[in-house]
């Protein structure tokens, strides 16, 4: 049985080791972690195919296969706004409705995909950002595919980009900002053990201080 009742979201800089320790989180409270599956379970429910999921997924909205399936997959649809909606869009929303019968199911962990923004409504959810300096960020990431110290930086700074215009864009929110989320932790200070223990820590505060509420 699960160690706790909190749904926790999981934004991450790239190469912060946020869905590691996400990971970490959830065996030690005996709960799911979806990232991908967050996908998988959109493209299912809504019919839309997987590859499109797959293309936007975290992305801007500019994405050169919009033009090439927008017209296809509007066909498919009744009449009425949904069918003139640009396939960026609705594919969000799929996703969105997906993270919303997700956390409808219990206690989970969520990374990434505007997770907070969808939950927002929730009172059981912790948010949570993780960042790290960006020298551990780029030894990491080089270390993990092998790449040059710049080739890293790079791939981080276009990732986090990518990250960062997808959230602020489907969001009322600013991606990485302190006020966007419950908590930001750096797990280039507290490590990666650290910053998952400090996880469940909060989870525990916040459902204690919950229960003096009720």
């Amino acid at each position: 049985m699960a160690k706790t009742n909190t749904i926790i979201t999981i934004g991450r800089q790239f190469g912060s080791a946020g869905r590691e320790i996400g990971y970490q989180v959830a065996k030690d409270l005996g709960i799911k972690l979806y990232d991908k599956e967050m996908l998988d379970r959109a493209a299912k429910e809504s019919g839309i195919c997987q590859e499109l999921f797959e293309t936007h997924d975290e992305k801007p909205t500019n994405s050169f296969l919009y033009s090439l399936v927008m017209d296809t997959y509007s066909l498919g649809y009744s009449s009425g706004n949904y069918t003139d909606m640009p396939i960026n869009h609705k594919v969000f929303l799929a996703q969105f409705d997906a993270i919303k019968k997700i956390a409808d199911e219990g206690p989970c962990i969520l990374v990434g995909r505007c997770a907070d923004y969808a939950l927002e409504e929730y009172d059981n959810v912790l948010s949570v950002f993780i960042h790290a300096d960006l020298d551990s960020r780029i030894r990491r990431i080089a270390r993990i595919y092998d790449l040059t110290d710049a080739k890293a930086k790079d791939m981080i700074v276009k990732t986090d980009k990518k990250r960062a215009s997808y959230y602020n864009y489907y969001s009322n929110k600013k991606w990485g900002a302190a006020e966007s989320y419950d908590i930001c932790l750096d797990s280039s200070v507290l490590g990666r053990e650290g910053t998952a223990e400090a996880i469940e820590r909060l989870i525990e505060i916040k459902e204690r201080e919950g229960d003096k509420k009720l």
